[in-house]
């Protein structure tokens, strides 16, 4: 059935037939044959209905919470931290055909933001995203069937590459390790070394990202590249000059990237001590109905197969000026912390690397664990609710737990994290810290204590092979925890420590299996975890 509008062309057809026929059965032939024509064009050229669905092997009843995020509860999923579920590891992506694909429900806000409700993804309705009334092409806009029956072709080939992929990463589970003269993934610290490895030659294969190049300087396409906000400006520079994973044609594009930089955001547009993230929030909702106007992209999916990233505080505070964009789109976030909103099912953990100078050399590597006199080592200030605990207990009370607030003019920070078998990783007033990449790339073993923090790669990565997870409640007993770790069992950790830092590693460029690549490969994974499609009928 056409809309309102439609049913008012065609009335409009039959009063015109009607003025100019001579006689009232042909009147009433003619009108009625136009009635057919016109219904008939509608339907072909009807609304393109789309939607995107989590493939999910949990019952339609384990779906009933609000969001994007909370549609599954993907109960294969490997637990790691805290018992918090983290997207894809193993072949739980792929276990998914004992339900039926499930419909997102989408979000609908009001500009001023004083109000939600819900409405289901086929019903018209205003919202903060302009209907597409536009085809991306303007070349083949005056033909839409033409242009639905290439989008619908498109997609459909890039869903039918994105299944063989899943195939072919279930089937890695059975089969023999694959030899690769470059890195072959093996050992404890992996979850699944054979599964991992041929997803992310699959992604090496497959994997094409779409910039928006909407946005200038500089808000847009840029971002720091030193200071503990770093890897924000480094992902972003090096997803934009990358030949290998960004594609200029949209149409071959798996995800697409929004290049806005939150710490540039913060720096540029936040009104300094004034509390109110509404400019940082208007700038991204401005650009949202930007590229959701101009592209068809964003509608189709409303976000899912989007992606922003950011290592700023206030990434999530950010992403929430848009529903789509928190509830469906993948948030790459330092501040990986489910309390405040991050969905392992969907979110990626974005690992903070504090690049004091822009670059990696002089703090990689360490001496091996017998030249390690000092059992675990702390430096910092009061910051959060974790680090007074830690000093309270510690600080300068045991020669062999090393807690400092200030470190004694003359000792180097890196010769003491370096002289540590265990380094200390309280999170702040956030729950990442840059200590955790700052003990691997020392050699020092982690020593994790947070609260809801999703630790990065856990999809892939068994931390508990190579650190240690303290709850805040023991930080009394920390001495006595350490030392019940056997000689040989943190040899081992340590060791696996060295295999693991090449996946933390910034290089320029970039190289395989560094903490570029395994960021995007935690963006395939959770690509591969969502299906667009285009409810089109194609002739």
């Amino acid at each position: 059935m056409g809309s309102v509008g439609d049913r008012k062309w065609c009335g409009c057809a039959c009063n015109l037939w009607s003025s100019s026929s001579p006689s009232a059965s042909v009147k009433i032939l003619l009108c009625m044959v136009s009635l057919i024509v016109a219904c008939g064009f509608v339907s072909v050229l009807g609304p393109l209905e789309s939607n995107w669905v989590f493939l999910s092997s949990s019952s339609s009843s384990s779906s009933s919470a609000t969001g994007a995020g909370a549609v599954t509860s993907m109960k294969d999923i490997h637990v790691n931290v805290n018992d918090k579920k983290e997207a894809i590891s193993d072949d739980s992506l792929l276990n998914r055909s004992s339900t039926p694909p499930q419909t997102i429900e989408a979000i609908r806000v009001q500009l001023n933001g004083t109000k939600e409700g819900i409405y289901n993804f086929s019903v018209p309705g205003p919202g903060i995203f302009p209907p597409m009334n536009e085809s991306y092409d303007p070349v083949e806009s005056s033909d839409p069937l033409l242009k639905a029956r290439r989008d619908h072709s498109n997609l459909v080939t890039l869903e039918a590459g994105l299944s063989r992929a899943r195939a072919a990463i279930r089937e890695a589970k059975r089969a023999n390790q694959t030899q690769d003269p470059g890195f072959v993934p093996l050992g404890p610290m992996y979850r699944n070394a054979n599964v991992f490895y041929r997803s992310y030659l699959e992604m090496e294969k497959q994997f094409k990202i779409y910039v928006y190049e909407e946005g200038e300087h500089p808000l847009f396409h840029n971002g720091p590249c030193k200071s503990i906000y770093s890897t924000e400006g480094n992902l972003i520079h090096g997803i934009e000059i990358n030949n290998q994973f960004r594609t200029r044609d949209p149409e071959k594009a798996h995800v697409f990237f929004l290049p806005f930089s939150v710490a540039m955001l913060v720096r540029f547009v936040y009104v300094q001590n004034s509390h109110d993230f509404g400019p940082i929030k208007h700038t991204v909702i401005d650009y949202v109905n930007i590229i959701s106007g101009k592209y068809p992209y964003w509608n189709r999916s409303l976000g899912a197969d989007h992606f922003m990233l950011s290592c700023h505080d206030w990434g999530p505070e950010a992403s929430r000026a848009t529903p789509y964009l928190h509830k469906n789109s993948i948030r790459v976030l330092c501040n990986a912390n489910t309390s405040e909103g991050f969905n392992p099912s969907k979110d990626v953990s974005f690992p903070e690397i504090n690049l004091q100078t822009g670059s990696i050399e002089g703090f990689i590597g360490g001496p091996s664990p017998s030249h390690r006199p000092i059992l675990a080592f702390f430096a910092g200030g009061l910051h959060g609710p974790i680090r007074p605990v830690l000093l309270e207990h510690w600080e300068n009370k045991d020669e062999d737990i090393q807690v400092h607030k200030y470190l004694p003019k003359g000792v180097s920070y890196l010769d003491m994290m370096k002289k540590s078998k265990y380094c200390i990783c309280p999170s702040g007033y956030e729950v990442a810290s840059p200590r955790i990449v700052e003990a691997i790339y020392a050699g020092c073993v982690p020593v994790l204590i947070s609260d809801y923090y999703v630790l990065p790669f856990s999809d892939v990565l068994n931390w508990k092979s190579f650190s240690v997870e303290v709850p805040v409640k023991d930080v009394p007993n920390l001495k006595k925890i350490l030392m019940s770790i056997p000689t040989r069992q943190y040899i081992r950790m340590q060791r696996r420590v060295v295999q693991v830092r090449r996946h933390f590693e910034v290089h320029s460029p970039p190289k395989r299996f560094d903490v570029f690549h395994m960021v995007l490969h935690s963006v395939w994974l959770r690509r591969l975890n969502v299906r667009v499609r285009n409810n089109v009928h194609v002739l």
